[in-house]
């Protein structure tokens, strides 16, 4: 096993990693820039080095720092974490060229899988389920052309992009143009690279996930599903497993597809395939992402398999412990991101010095944490200061947990994404399970109930929930009746919620 591990990230996340090597008995080097001098991440690790000013244009993205730092501190491993240099093919180079482990994929696979018309054309070979699209580098004419024939809506997409990036969706010819401009400048700003195609864009889909695992041994397996519909301008802001779209045969299904693009680039370590998912219950390859996801921890819930520390031992050579027969998701998980963002002022980025924090714990509640009380939130950074993760046997369990623990939570000094999360658990179409990516753009989180009403409202779920036979013949609120013919899981679903058991 490695004796030492530089964790080539900040925030929550660098936190994360360092306390799975701690349980491995592995050492841990933190890095810093001016704005993270005292950030909790440098306080957890056994030794922390300093890699350059605030922006991350000249700290956290100079890998000639980092692989500095490795060889100075005698470092065997460099895990990079999610964003950064985590899916920089040339950081994973780097650090082989140097006698560094990089915990992650081989360079070949994030080159290939980070380049969305390459990944496309990679996981077509594999008979992946593709949206329908076109390739790289075609005339703006061309474009058009292809417009015509995909139908209206179509979603201008960068090559490189990631997290929304160099992304607009167009709804007729007119608005094709300055979309495909739009896109472009966007791609060349955050990537450095301004290709982009088109792809057909499916209407009220869902963003369902496969998390996979792969050692150096050819073994590859899925850990199960995630749903992460629920976003703002395609950034993820809520994520659960497992998701109430999915019934066991087509989460065989998309695995099944998962793996098999998995290995179609010959990939070690762990990934995630990203597919959408429409209301007719086809799924289509969306992308791959070539690292550790930041909704992690849902799986990690439901699975009982520690991600992180999978990963750590798939880079130190060993074979996966787990087969596929071994894996059975359990109970219910949701994540909410807790970001630095005012949500009553369109989500600005709220920096300041937090002067007071209460972290909500109890039964089935996990932390994931970068701050502290007196801590200051940097602006240079990501706004995403913690996960909030609830656990129940139930989805509703989960809900009323998460509920429970949003409203524990304090931060003073800063506006947080706390309030926005505490109103989207009490919204009927939520709990039932009714929702697809566009859900938050036709649909407001009601007013956050106050703290005697959120407690009533809890007391009287816990009642119905644990009166043996009662929920099964309860009407959903306002008088309408469970849809004739569903699933046996998709009701389970609607009946997940609180409100509408409180007819």
């Amino acid at each position: 096993m490695f004796r030492k591990v530089l964790i080539a990230n900040r925030g929550e996340i660098a936190v994360r990693i360092i306390r799975a090597c701690q349980e491995r008995g592995i050492n841990t080097v933190a890095v810093y820039s001016d704005a993270d001098r005292t950030a909790l991440h440098v306080r957890y690790a056994d030794e922390a080095y300093y890699i350059g000013p605030s922006p991350a244009r000249d700290s956290y993205l100079r890998a000639d720092k980092i692989i500095d730092v490795a060889r100075r501190s005698g470092s065997d491993a460099i895990h990079p974490g999610y964003g950064f240099l985590s899916e920089n093919a040339g950081f994973a180079a780097a650090c082989g060229d140097a006698g560094v482990t990089f915990i992650g994929p081989s360079p070949e696979a994030i080159a290939a899988m980070g380049d969305k018309i390459t990944a496309r054309a990679t996981v077509a070979k594999a008979d992946v389920p593709l949206v329908p699209g076109t390739a790289r580098d075609l005339h703006d004419d061309d474009l058009f052309d292809a417009a015509e024939k995909l139908g209206y809506p179509v979603l201008v997409k960068a090559s490189a992009g990631g997290g929304g990036k160099g992304m607009r969706l167009v709804t007729e010819p007119a608005e094709l143009q300055s979309g495909l401009g739009a896109a472009r400048r966007e791609s060349l700003a955050a990537f450095g690279d301004d290709s982009i195609y088109l792809e057909k864009a499916i209407e009220s889909a869902r963003h369902v996930e496969i998390q996979i695992l792969a050692d150096s041994h050819g073994n590859v397996i899925h850990l199960g599903e995630r749903e992460c519909s629920i976003q703002r301008r395609h950034q993820k802001l809520v994520e659960e497993s497992p998701s109430v779209a999915v019934d066991q045969d087509l989460r065989e299904k998309m695995g099944a597809i998962a793996v098999a693009a998995a290995h179609a680039v010959n990939y070690v370590s762990a990934g995630t395939i990203e597919f959408l998912l429409d209301k007719e219950g086809q799924f289509y390859f969306l992308e791959m992402n070539t690292r550790l996801q930041v909704e992690h921890p849902v799986t990690e819930l439901v699975t009982g398999v520690d991600i992180v520390k999978e990963m750590i031992s798939i880079a130190n050579g060993r074979r996966l412990r787990l087969k596929q027969e071994d894996i059975r998701m359990k109970g219910w998980a949701i994540e909410c991101r807790i970001t630095a963002e005012d949500p009553e002022n369109n989500f600005m980025p709220s920096g300041g010095t937090i002067v007071s924090l209460r972290e909500p714990t109890g039964p089935g509640i996990r932390m994931e944490s970068g701050i502290y009380e007196g801590i200051e939130v940097s602006l240079f950074y990501d706004p995403m200061i913690a996960k909030l993760v609830a656990y129940g046997e139930s989805r509703a369990e989960a809900i009323l947990r998460m509920r429970r623990a949003l409203s524990e939570y304090r931060i003073a000094g800063i506006k947080s994404s706390v309030p926005f999360h505490l109103s989207l658990m009490d919204t009927p179409r939520f709990q039932w399970g009714q929702f697809d990516t566009r859900f938050l753009e036709s649909h407001t989180a009601p007013p956050v109930q106050n703290i005697e009403e959120q407690k009533r409202l809890a007391a009287i779920v816990g009642a119905m929930l644990h009166h043996e036979g009662g929920v099964r013949s309860i009407n959903i609120s306002h008088g309408e009746e469970l849809e004739h013919g569903q699933s046996t899981w998709r009701r389970s679903a609607l009946l997940g919620g609180m409100r509408p058991l409180l007819s």
